[in-house]
């Protein structure tokens, strides 16, 4: 079986394991099912083995991750027009929680990040997820990166393009 079907089946088998996809594959039509697929993180194969251990640190400690020119090329798309409009009904503080998961923040880092309980984050966090019909973390920072809510290239978690 292909990466994405592996992933599938894992989640079914062990919902609680993370998967991170390792490919050669930057293509959008291959990103979005692995993480539709249950992956918590998509890199490329030439990465660097001590960011590899770090990157498997990352995932399991539940945060998402996505390759910096997977992240790039989608970001460039969206530049170019090939982004929907976002769904209106998430609220201010939602799109803030949604630009820091997408930046990687963990919960407690958000919380600390907007000045709020880590329990306020959880359950912005679950109102987004049921709002956007998204499965993971994992897919709601892909979702922040191709709705053009976040310039992965600027450190702030509330960059964003207007």
């Amino acid at each position: 079986v292909d990466g994405i079907e592996a992933t599938r089946r894992i989640k079914v088998a062990s919902p609680a394991t993370k998967v991170i996809a390792l490919t050669s594959f930057t293509d959008d039509d291959m990103v979005f099912p692995a993480v539709k697929a249950g992956a918590s993180g998509y890199l490329l194969k030439d990465m660097d083995p001590k960011d590899l251990a770090d990157a498997i640190r990352t995932v399991s400690n539940g945060e998402a991750l996505l390759h910096p020119s997977v992240a790039a090329k989608l970001m460039k798309e969206m530049a170019d027009g090939g982004s929907e409009s976002i769904d209106h009904t998430l609220t201010k503080r939602e799109v803030e929680v949604l630009q820091a998961i997408a930046h990687g923040m963990s919960n407690k880092e958000i919380a600390n990040h907007l000045v709020l309980s880590e329990k306020t984050v959880k359950t912005h966090v679950s109102n987004i997820l049921q709002k956007l019909h998204l499965a993971d973390r994992t897919q709601a920072a892909l979702y922040a990166v191709k709705e053009g809510l976040v310039d992965l290239n600027d450190d702030s978690p509330s960059a964003s393009r207007s």
